[in-house]
Protein backbone atom coordinates (compact mmCIF):
# COMPACT_ATOMS: atom_id res chain seq x y z
CA UNK A 1 0.00 0.00 0.00
CA UNK A 2 1.28 3.32 -0.98
CA UNK A 3 0.82 5.75 2.10
CA UNK A 4 2.28 8.73 0.68
CA UNK A 5 -0.39 8.54 -2.24
CA UNK A 6 -3.35 7.97 -0.03
CA UNK A 7 -2.04 11.33 2.39
CA UNK A 8 -1.76 12.60 -1.00
CA UNK A 9 -5.85 12.16 -1.96
CA UNK A 10 -6.59 12.87 1.44
CA UNK A 11 -5.24 15.91 0.90
CA UNK A 12 -6.69 16.88 -2.29
CA UNK A 13 -10.23 15.29 -0.90
CA UNK A 14 -9.55 17.70 2.15
CA UNK A 15 -9.17 20.70 -0.01
CA UNK A 16 -11.32 20.02 -2.95
CA UNK A 17 -14.54 22.39 -2.84
CA UNK A 18 -16.62 19.78 -5.48
CA UNK A 19 -15.74 16.38 -6.30
CA UNK A 20 -16.68 13.78 -8.70
CA UNK A 21 -16.33 10.32 -8.33
CA UNK A 22 -16.77 8.01 -11.27
CA UNK A 23 -17.33 4.52 -9.94
CA UNK A 24 -17.82 1.12 -11.15
CA UNK A 25 -17.99 -2.72 -10.90
CA UNK A 26 -14.91 -2.73 -8.49
CA UNK A 27 -16.99 -0.90 -6.17
CA UNK A 28 -19.64 -3.94 -5.35
CA UNK A 29 -17.81 -6.91 -5.75
CA UNK A 30 -17.15 -6.39 -1.72
CA UNK A 31 -20.75 -6.21 -1.53
CA UNK A 32 -20.74 -10.12 -2.94
CA UNK A 33 -21.75 -8.70 -6.65
CA UNK A 34 -19.32 -9.89 -9.49
CA UNK A 35 -17.87 -8.30 -11.83
CA UNK A 36 -18.29 -8.21 -15.47
CA UNK A 37 -15.36 -9.22 -17.52
CA UNK A 38 -12.92 -10.92 -15.07
CA UNK A 39 -12.26 -14.29 -14.17
CA UNK A 40 -15.53 -15.32 -12.15
CA UNK A 41 -17.66 -11.81 -13.22
CA UNK A 42 -20.68 -12.24 -15.24
CA UNK A 43 -19.48 -12.91 -18.74
CA UNK A 44 -17.24 -15.00 -17.75
CA UNK A 45 -17.72 -18.34 -19.81
CA UNK A 46 -21.10 -17.18 -21.70
CA UNK A 47 -21.57 -18.69 -25.29
CA UNK A 48 -22.72 -15.20 -26.81
CA UNK A 49 -20.99 -11.89 -25.86
CA UNK A 50 -22.89 -9.65 -23.55
CA UNK A 51 -23.44 -6.70 -26.58
CA UNK A 52 -26.01 -10.11 -27.95
CA UNK A 53 -27.53 -11.09 -24.58
CA UNK A 54 -27.76 -7.58 -23.14
CA UNK A 55 -29.49 -5.90 -26.03
CA UNK A 56 -32.89 -4.59 -26.94
CA UNK A 57 -32.72 -6.74 -30.00
CA UNK A 58 -32.39 -10.37 -27.43
CA UNK A 59 -35.08 -7.98 -25.10
CA UNK A 60 -37.77 -8.35 -27.62
CA UNK A 61 -36.81 -11.01 -30.00
CA UNK A 62 -35.78 -13.61 -27.25
CA UNK A 63 -37.11 -12.66 -23.75
CA UNK A 64 -37.23 -15.83 -22.29
CA UNK A 65 -33.10 -16.17 -23.20
CA UNK A 66 -32.56 -12.28 -22.03
CA UNK A 67 -34.84 -12.57 -18.55
CA UNK A 68 -32.78 -16.22 -17.65
CA UNK A 69 -29.64 -14.30 -17.88
CA UNK A 70 -30.40 -11.15 -15.84
CA UNK A 71 -32.46 -13.07 -13.27
CA UNK A 72 -29.69 -15.58 -12.55
CA UNK A 73 -27.02 -13.29 -12.91
CA UNK A 74 -27.45 -9.75 -12.24
CA UNK A 75 -29.78 -9.12 -9.59
CA UNK A 76 -28.43 -9.52 -5.61
CA UNK A 77 -31.44 -8.67 -3.92
CA UNK A 78 -29.84 -8.99 -0.63
CA UNK A 79 -26.55 -7.29 -1.41
CA UNK A 80 -25.80 -4.62 1.18
CA UNK A 81 -23.85 -1.61 0.92
CA UNK A 82 -20.40 -1.62 1.86
CA UNK A 83 -17.45 0.71 3.35
CA UNK A 84 -16.43 2.21 -0.04
CA UNK A 85 -20.34 2.87 -1.05
CA UNK A 86 -20.11 4.51 2.28
CA UNK A 87 -17.04 6.39 2.56
CA UNK A 88 -18.30 7.63 -0.97
CA UNK A 89 -21.83 8.55 -0.10
CA UNK A 90 -20.48 11.03 3.37
CA UNK A 91 -17.68 12.77 1.04
CA UNK A 92 -20.35 13.27 -2.12
CA UNK A 93 -23.64 14.56 0.39
CA UNK A 94 -21.08 17.37 1.85
CA UNK A 95 -19.31 18.13 -1.26
CA UNK A 96 -19.30 16.34 -4.48
CA UNK A 97 -21.23 13.92 -7.16
CA UNK A 98 -20.98 10.20 -7.79
CA UNK A 99 -21.31 9.39 -11.66
CA UNK A 100 -21.98 5.69 -11.15
CA UNK A 101 -21.88 2.58 -13.87
CA UNK A 102 -23.20 0.33 -11.28
CA UNK A 103 -26.78 -0.60 -11.81
CA UNK A 104 -27.36 -2.07 -8.33
CA UNK A 105 -28.72 0.87 -6.14
CA UNK A 106 -25.99 0.24 -3.23
CA UNK A 107 -24.74 3.74 -3.35
CA UNK A 108 -28.92 5.41 -2.55
CA UNK A 109 -28.84 2.52 -0.64
CA UNK A 110 -25.93 3.64 1.57
CA UNK A 111 -27.54 7.36 1.59
CA UNK A 112 -25.44 8.91 -0.80
CA UNK A 113 -28.39 11.66 -1.98
CA UNK A 114 -26.06 13.17 -4.75
CA UNK A 115 -25.88 10.08 -7.82
CA UNK A 116 -26.34 9.90 -11.24
CA UNK A 117 -26.90 6.32 -12.49
CA UNK A 118 -25.01 6.61 -15.98
CA UNK A 119 -26.39 3.33 -17.06
CA UNK A 120 -29.90 3.36 -15.10
CA UNK A 121 -30.60 0.02 -12.37
CA UNK A 122 -32.03 -2.83 -11.94
CA UNK A 123 -34.87 -2.06 -10.04
CA UNK A 124 -36.82 0.52 -12.12
CA UNK A 125 -38.57 -2.28 -13.53
CA UNK A 126 -42.14 -1.24 -16.04
CA UNK A 127 -43.61 -2.84 -18.84
CA UNK A 128 -42.94 -1.89 -22.38
CA UNK A 129 -46.12 -1.90 -23.85
CA UNK A 130 -48.46 -0.27 -20.85
CA UNK A 131 -45.45 1.71 -19.14
CA UNK A 132 -46.32 0.27 -16.17
CA UNK A 133 -43.78 0.38 -12.92
CA UNK A 134 -43.61 -2.92 -11.28
CA UNK A 135 -41.35 -4.05 -8.08
CA UNK A 136 -38.62 -6.65 -8.14
CA UNK A 137 -40.67 -9.21 -6.79
CA UNK A 138 -43.13 -9.03 -9.57
CA UNK A 139 -40.93 -9.19 -12.18
CA UNK A 140 -39.16 -12.27 -10.83
CA UNK A 141 -42.63 -14.38 -11.62
CA UNK A 142 -41.89 -13.62 -14.94
CA UNK A 143 -41.71 -11.24 -18.10
CA UNK A 144 -44.54 -10.79 -19.02
CA UNK A 145 -46.80 -8.53 -17.09
CA UNK A 146 -50.09 -10.51 -15.89
CA UNK A 147 -52.19 -7.10 -17.03
CA UNK A 148 -51.29 -6.49 -20.85
CA UNK A 149 -49.20 -8.93 -21.68
CA UNK A 150 -46.20 -6.54 -22.53
CA UNK A 151 -42.95 -7.65 -22.03
CA UNK A 152 -41.20 -6.21 -18.50
CA UNK A 153 -37.95 -5.42 -18.58
CA UNK A 154 -35.06 -3.54 -16.34
CA UNK A 155 -34.00 -0.02 -16.26
CA UNK A 156 -31.12 -0.38 -17.69
CA UNK A 157 -29.17 0.75 -20.66
CA UNK A 158 -29.03 -2.05 -23.09
CA UNK A 159 -26.28 -2.52 -26.10
CA UNK A 160 -27.94 -0.58 -28.74
CA UNK A 161 -30.20 1.97 -26.62
CA UNK A 162 -28.27 5.38 -25.77
CA UNK A 163 -28.02 6.89 -22.81
CA UNK A 164 -30.59 9.15 -21.74
CA UNK A 165 -29.98 13.01 -22.46
CA UNK A 166 -30.39 13.98 -19.07
CA UNK A 167 -28.47 11.77 -17.55
CA UNK A 168 -25.28 12.32 -19.68
CA UNK A 169 -26.28 16.74 -19.28
CA UNK A 170 -26.43 15.87 -15.36
CA UNK A 171 -23.00 13.93 -15.93
CA UNK A 172 -21.41 16.59 -18.01
CA UNK A 173 -22.65 19.44 -15.37
CA UNK A 174 -20.98 17.88 -12.51
CA UNK A 175 -17.64 17.62 -13.97
CA UNK A 176 -17.41 20.94 -15.45
CA UNK A 177 -17.82 22.12 -11.58
CA UNK A 178 -15.68 19.43 -10.00
CA UNK A 179 -11.67 20.21 -9.12
CA UNK A 180 -11.17 16.86 -8.06
CA UNK A 181 -11.93 13.69 -9.77
CA UNK A 182 -11.69 10.56 -8.19
CA UNK A 183 -12.11 7.23 -10.37
CA UNK A 184 -12.98 3.72 -8.34
CA UNK A 185 -13.33 0.22 -9.31
CA UNK A 186 -13.25 0.64 -13.10
CA UNK A 187 -11.26 -0.28 -15.71
CA UNK A 188 -12.51 2.80 -17.40
CA UNK A 189 -12.84 1.74 -21.13
CA UNK A 190 -16.88 1.57 -21.75
CA UNK A 191 -18.04 4.21 -23.61
CA UNK A 192 -19.45 7.19 -23.16
CA UNK A 193 -18.77 6.81 -19.95
CA UNK A 194 -14.53 7.21 -19.99
CA UNK A 195 -15.13 10.24 -22.19
CA UNK A 196 -16.57 12.27 -19.18
CA UNK A 197 -13.18 12.66 -18.22
CA UNK A 198 -12.80 15.20 -21.38
CA UNK A 199 -15.37 17.49 -19.62
CA UNK A 200 -12.91 18.15 -16.37
CA UNK A 201 -12.00 21.18 -15.26
CA UNK A 202 -8.38 21.91 -17.28
CA UNK A 203 -7.05 22.46 -13.46
CA UNK A 204 -8.54 19.92 -11.68
CA UNK A 205 -7.16 16.93 -10.46
CA UNK A 206 -7.84 13.59 -11.22
CA UNK A 207 -6.96 9.87 -9.13
CA UNK A 208 -7.61 6.66 -9.71
CA UNK A 209 -8.38 3.91 -7.17
CA UNK A 210 -8.12 0.74 -9.00
CA UNK A 211 -6.11 -2.67 -9.21
CA UNK A 212 -5.03 -2.23 -12.41
CA UNK A 213 -3.64 0.97 -14.30
CA UNK A 214 -5.94 3.09 -16.24
CA UNK A 215 -5.04 3.95 -19.51
CA UNK A 216 -5.54 7.66 -19.57
CA UNK A 217 -3.27 10.68 -19.07
CA UNK A 218 -2.57 13.15 -16.33
CA UNK A 219 -4.00 10.45 -13.67
CA UNK A 220 -2.67 9.61 -9.73
CA UNK A 221 -2.92 6.34 -9.76
CA UNK A 222 -3.35 4.29 -6.66
CA UNK A 223 -3.31 0.57 -7.58
CA UNK A 224 -4.55 -1.34 -4.92
CA UNK A 225 -7.91 -2.92 -3.58
CA UNK A 226 -10.75 0.21 -2.94
CA UNK A 227 -11.42 -0.66 0.34
CA UNK A 228 -7.79 -0.88 0.96
CA UNK A 229 -7.71 2.96 0.42
CA UNK A 230 -11.02 3.96 1.42
CA UNK A 231 -10.43 2.41 4.91
CA UNK A 232 -7.78 5.24 5.48
CA UNK A 233 -9.57 8.20 4.17
CA UNK A 234 -11.75 10.39 6.03
CA UNK A 235 -13.91 13.64 5.41
CA UNK A 236 -12.42 16.39 7.69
Amino acid sequence: MDTDKIKALQEDINNAKHIAFLTGAGVSTHSGIPDYRSKGGIYNGVAESPETILSDDTLFNRPQFFYNFVMNNMYFPDAKPNLIHKKIAEISNKKGTLITQNIDTLDTRAGNKHVIEFHGNLYNIYCTKCHKHLTYDDYAQGYLHKDCGGIIRPGIVLYGEAINPATLEKSVAAMEKSDLVIIVGTSFVVYPFAQLLAYRKPNAKVWSVNKTEIAASGINSIIDDARNVFLKINLK
